[in-house]
C-alpha cells in the first residue's frame, strides 16, 4: 500500500516514524556518531533480518559491519558488541552506565513484575538482592555445606545409569534430574517434584515449565520492540507467559505456606534451606528496600530454574560433541584413572587435579555458551564505545556466541579442541572476555559458582563411570548438533547415546 492512499493523519504519523528509524542518529538535535550497521525499514527496524537463531543472524551481520553495530529491533536501537575488546569496554569500562535491563514483557509476566535478580531494575532493590546472592545463597560457606546434597543426588543418577546401562537413553533427562534434585534440596529443602499422587507438580511437567521459561525469557517478542502493536500479541508470546507464570505461582504459594508453617512459633529458627533464608530476608525490618513475598517467589523460581536448566545444557553439549571425538573421550578416561583410579567416583576436590576434564568444560562453554547473547543491557545515560556514541536508552547486546568463533582469539574456531586451554589459565569468572558463558561485571550470572560444581561433577562422573556411544543406526558425522534458541540454547534433539559401565559394579 502506498503512504498516499492512507488517512493524513496516518500516512504523517507513519513516515514520522520512518525518518525516526531511517535517520535516528539526530536525537533532540544532536548528532551521534553511530555505529555502522544495516539500513532500518520503517516500523520493522532490521527485524527482517534476525531469523530463528538471532545470535547466528547477528554473527552473520557483525562479519559485514564490525565488532560493534547498530540495529533497529522495530523502534529500538539496539548496540551489539561481538569481540572481546567490545565487551571489556560494556562489561567492565562502562558497567555502572549499562547495568540497567529493558521492561521487556518476560520480565513483568514471568518475573513477578520485574522482581526476580535477572529482570529487575538497577536500583536499591537490585543491589539488595545482589548482595543477599553473593553474602548469604551462594557463598563459599554455603555451597560448601551443601556438598552432601550433591554428591548424593550425582550419585542416585548415575545408578540409574547403571541401571539402563547398553540401552537407549534420552541424556538430558537424567542429567535434569540431578540438576533439578539438588536445587530443590538446597532451595526448598526437599524433593517437592518427586512421583508421587501428593506432588503438586511432577517432575516431567516442571521440566517443561523450566524450558518454556527459559525459551519465553529469550524470544523476540514483536511488541516488546513495536509497543503501539503490543496488545495484538501477534506471536502468542504474551499469552504464553501469563499461563506459564500462573503455574509457577501456584507451587511457589505451595512452597512458602509450607516453610512459613513449619516456622510457626519458633523463636531462633535456624535456616534449613535457601527458602528459609529468603523469608528471614524478609523479616529483616532492617533492609533498605523490603522484600515482599512476590519478591520471595521471583529469587525462588529463579534459583530452581537456572540452576536446573544450565548445568544440564552444558553438559548435554559437551557429551554431543565428545561422541563425535571419541579420541577426547579416550584422553579424558586415561586422564581420570590416573589420577582417581578405577575403585571411586569423582569428588568436587579432584576437580582441579583434572585439567583435560576442565579444558571439555571449557570448550563446550565456548562453542555452546548456554546464554549465547547473554540477558539484555540497557543504557542509562549516553555514553562512548569504540569511539561511537551510545544514546541513553539504548539496548545492549554482548553476543558471546560470536566472541567464541572469533578466528583472531581462537585457532580453528569451529572445531571441538579442549587441548586450546591446556596451560592456560582462562576461565569463566568474568576476568577472561573471550570466554564469558555467565557473562561479567555487576550483571553476571551471582549463581555460577554452583552451577560450575554440578557441571564440572557430573560430566567427570559421566565420563569415569561410563563408556558411551550413539544409539544403533547413528553415525558420528550424522549427529543433529542444531540449537533451539532461548534465554538459554538448548539441542533441538535431544543427545540419545547408550552408556556401559565401565567402574566396578558395587561402586554404583
Amino acid at each position: 500500500m502506498e503512504l498516499a492512499a492512507l488517512p493524513a493523519s496516518t500516512a504523517v504519523w507513519l513516515a514520522t516514524i520512518a525518518v525516526l528509524l531511517l535517520f535516528g542518529h539526530h536525537v533532540c538535535g544532536r548528532r551521534y556518531k553511530l555505529p555502522p550497521g544495516p539500513r532500518a525499514w520503517p516500523i520493522i527496524g532490521n527485524l527482517n533480518l534476525i531469523g530463528p537463531l538471532p545470535h547466528q543472524s547477528l554473527y552473520a551481520l557483525s562479519q559485514k559491519y564490525g565488532p560493534i553495530m547498530h540495529v533497529w529491533f522495530g523502534s529500538k536501537p539496539v548496540v551489539v558488541g561481538s569481540s572481546a575488546e567490545v565487551a571489556r569496554e560494556i562489561l567492565k569500562t562502562h558497567d555502572a552506565a549499562l547495568a540497567d535491563r529493558p521492561k521487556f514483557s518476560a520480565g513483568k509476566y514471568t518475573a513477578y513484575n520485574f522482581s526476580d535478580i535477572t529482570w529487575s531494575q538497577y536500583g536499591p532493590y537490585w543491589r539488595q538482592a545482589r548482595k543477599m546472592c553473593l553474602i548469604e545463597l551462594f557463598s563459599a560457606k554455603r555451597l560448601e555445606s551443601y556438598e552432601y546434597i550433591r554428591r548424593e543426588e550425582l550419585k542416585a543418577v548415575l545408578k540409574e545409569l547403571y541401571d539402563s546401562s547398553n540401552k537407549t537413553i534420552v541424556l538430558k533427562d537424567y542429567l535434569t534430574n540431578v540438576s533439578l534434585n539438588v536445587i530443590s534440596r538446597m532451595v526448598l529443602g526437599k524433593k517437592y517434584l518427586e512421583r508421587s499422587q501428593n506432588a503438586i507438580v511432577s517432575s516431567e511437567e516442571f521440566k517443561k515449565m523450566v524450558d518454556e521459561l527459559f525459551l519465553l525469557n529469550g524470544v523476540l517478542n514483536i511488541g516488546d520492540f513495536i509497543p503501539w502493536i503490543h496488545f495484538l500479541d501477534l506471536q502468542g508470546y504474551v499469552k504464553r507467559m501469563k499461563a506459564l507464570s500462573k503455574k509457577f505461582d501456584r507451587f511457589m504459594e505451595h512452597v512458602l505456606d509450607e516453610h512459613n508453617e513449619r516456622r510457626r512459633g519458633i523463636r531462633d529458627y535456624v535456616a534449613q534451606d535457601m527458602v528459609d533464608v529468603l523469608l528471614q530476608f524478609a523479616d529483616d525490618p532492617t533492609l533498605q528496600v523490603k522484600l515482599e513475598r512476590d519478591g520471595i517467589k521471583a529469587f525462588t523460581q529463579d534459583l530452581i530454574a537456572g540452576g536446573t536448566e544450565s548445568s544440564a545444557t552444558t553438559v548435554e553439549w559437551a557429551m554431543s560433541e565428545l561422541l563425535r571425538k571419541p579420541e577426547i573421550i579416550k584422553k579424558a578416561t586415561e586422564e581420570l584413572d590416573k589420577v582417581i583410579g578405577r575403585d571411586r567416583w569423582v569428588e568436587e576436590k579432584d576437580i582441579p587435579n583434572l585439567p583435560y576434564i576442565n579444558a571439555i568444560r571449557k570448550e563446550a562453554m565456548r562453542l555452546h555458551p548456554v546464554a549465547p547473547m547473554l540477558a539484555p543491557h540497557l543504557a542509562r545515560e549516553d555514553i562512548k564505545i569504540a569511539g561511537y556514541d551510545i544514546p541513553k536508552g539504548t539496548q545492549i547486546l554482548v553476543n558471546i556466541w560470536t566472541i567464541g568463533r572469533d578466528p583472531t582469539i581462537w585457532e580453528n574456531p569451529n572445531d571441538f579442541e579442549p587441548e586450546r586451554f591446556l596451560g592456560k589459565n582462562i576461565d569463566v569468572h568474568g576476568h577472561d572476555y573471550e570466554l564469558l558463558p555467565f557473562g561479567a561485571g555487576r550483571r553476571m550470572c551471582p549463581g555460577y559458582p554452583l552451577g560450575l560444581k554440578v557441571i564440572q561433577g557430573s560430566l567427570a562422573n559421566l565420563l569415569h563411570g561410563f563408556h558411551w556411544r550413539l544409539k544403533d543406526g547413528i553415525k558420528k558425522e550424522d549427529l543433529s548438533m542444531e540449537e533451539i534458541f532461548g534465554l538459554s540454547t538448548t539441542r533441538k534433539l535431544p543427545l540419545e547415546a547408550e552408556a556401559e559401565p565401565r567402574l566396578a559394579s558395587h561402586l554404583y
